[in-house]
């Protein structure tokens, strides 16, 4: 089973118990949800009725836990403590991934020093073990450890829920993506008519260079040819050229000495 499919039968779980309880008996489904090692998505959840009925009551502080645990992290959590739940270690632990997770969406090279800082971690070799037990082997982030350079390089992150008004945050990044992407086809399909065009004329410049060779080869071929015409005519001619052998069989004259 995927953690995709995973995820939705857990969230199924437990939006059904939760719309089955109300008041102080929501609380222990609440912890069970949050402290779940499968489960990372909470706004199904949060939007049963019977938990938004939670508001404003005595127990308001684990509706307050389920919206940490749906968009918060750790360092919230250390900021707000004195007015909500104490977290079982379970929790600790989920919401620590959570965190990590909150980092990928906005960084994809998380510093070694930024991670120990956000998760309250002392050591390197305590923060790769949670990087690698926790999270990679959870199957909620991917990357690679860089200790050369002291920091997690992110080549996926599962996403979390999302935070009142970054829907429309996310929308109007889409927009702009769809935009630029409109612009940018339509420049590539501005220089693909520029290359064919250009590969036109290079064509026709090709045919009219070679066509210029052949006419210069078809001249030097005619004028070569009237060259050994003329020259076959001149020594064809009577009495153009003596013949040597004929000089040579003609009796020569005797000269008489002078009395």
């Amino acid at each position: 089973m995927d953690i995709e499919q995973k995820q939705a039968e857990l969230i199924d779980h437990f939006v059904k118990k939760a719309s089955a309880l109300k008041g102080t008996i929501l609380d222990p489904v609440i912890i069970e949800a949050t402290s779940h090692p499968s489960l990372f998505a909470f706004s199904e959840i949060l939007a049963v009725p019977s938990v938004v009925e939670l508001g404003g009551t005595e127990n308001s502080g684990y509706l307050d836990v389920l919206r940490l645990f749906a968009h918060g992290t750790w360092t919230d959590y250390k900021n707000n403590a004195g007015c909500l739940p104490e977290l079982i270690p379970d929790q600790v632990l989920k919401l620590k991934q959570l965190t990590v997770l909150t980092l990928a969406e906005t960084n994809k090279v998380l510093p070694y020093d930024q991670l120990m800082q956000e998760l309250d971690v002392t050591n390197v070799r305590e923060l790769e073990d949670f990087l690698i037990n926790e999270c990679m082997y959870a199957g909620i982030v991917r990357g690679k450890l860089d200790q050369l350079r002291r920091c997690f390089e992110v080549q996926f992150a599962a996403g979390r829920d999302l935070r009142p008004g970054q829907l429309g945050n996310m929308l109007q990044t889409l927009s702009n993506w769809l935009a630029t992407s409109e612009n940018l086809l339509v420049s590539i399909q501005e220089k693909i008519k520029w290359a064919d065009t250009m590969s036109e004329l290079d064509k026709k410049h090709r045919k009219d260079v070679e066509d210029r060779v052949e006419d210069v080869k078809k001249s030097l071929s005619l004028k070569a040819d009237i060259d050994f015409r003329g020259h076959e005519e001149i020594y064809s001619e009577p009495g153009g050229v003596m013949d040597y052998e004929e000089d040579r069989s003609r009796p020569k004259r005797r000269r008489h000495p002078i009395s």
